[in-house]
């Protein structure tokens, strides 16, 4: 109850400050000194924001409470943004369901590789991992692809004949795998060296356009693939029970 009432004063505040006029920068082009006035409005709204959640000596909801507002603001359906599960979760939830996945490290390396393969490309890691989950099973496999590619998630497997792409390690595997979101995602290249070797022939395709959401990935990354990035965010809401 103590963090639902800290969560209604929050949005209060928030909801006091948009109706006042204290928008993100981005939305408020005009002078040097229009911008700082927005900088100055919203910091005074994170201040009030953090007296409400950091009151003197209350200390050990700091993480829990922030999270929840994190995971609030960022959009659940989302290619980009924010984890809403955490590194355990993600190896609790792998484990819970496979005890002995077939993979070249360990659960906890394989989810650090893809908390921070994801974390330099902006695209959100627990969901990523979710969707390697469906591929491979939960890291079972037992289809066209083999546990010693290193592929994650289905990268060039085109038939049942294909088995797409090989990577030399877990960590160019997951690479690969975020880079290959990014390709549909988002026009901007990836900072690191591309190793997905479908990264251009998407860009290609898809020009301008980007997908945003999982579900947009229906019938694109999986065909027809009716559902697929439904099911992706049902595994990954059960994930979170984790």
């Amino acid at each position: 109850m103590k963090i639902n009432i800290k969560m209604a004063l929050v949005a209060g505040v928030i909801s006091v400050s948009i109706l006042a006029g204290g928008l993100p920068a981005e939305a408020h082009p005009g002078s040097k000194d229009n911008t700082t006035k927005v900088t100055t409005e919203k910091k005074s709204l994170q201040e009030r924001i953090h007296a409400i959640l950091y009151p003197e000596g209350d200390t050990e909801e700091k993480t829990v409470i922030e999270d929840v507002i994190v995971d609030h603001l960022d959009d659940p359906s989302a290619i980009a943004g924010n984890p809403m599960a955490t590194r355990a979760q993600c190896v609790r939830f792998l484990l819970a369901h496979n005890p002995h996945p077939s993979i070249a490290v360990s659960p906890e390396e394989l989810v650090d590789c893809y908390y921070e393969e994801a974390a330099i490309e902006g695209i959100r890691p627990d969901v990523a991992f979710v969707q390697a989950i469906k591929e491979t099973g939960f890291f079972r496999y037992g289809g066209t692809v083999l546990p010693e590619q290193n592929n994650y998630c289905g990268l060039g497997t085109t038939s049942a004949y294909v088995k797409g792409g090989y990577f030399p390690s877990a960590r160019i595997g997951v690479r690969a795998h975020i880079q290959h979101l990014m390709a549909y995602s988002t026009t901007r290249r990836p900072k690191q060296d591309i190793v997905d070797p479908r990264y251009t022939l998407v860009r290609n395709i898809y020009g301008s356009r980007t997908l945003l959401h999982w579900e947009d990935l229906n019938g694109r990354w999986a065909v027809p693939g009716d559902g697929y990035g439904e099911s992706i965010l049902s595994i990954h809401r059960n994930l979170l029970k984790y």
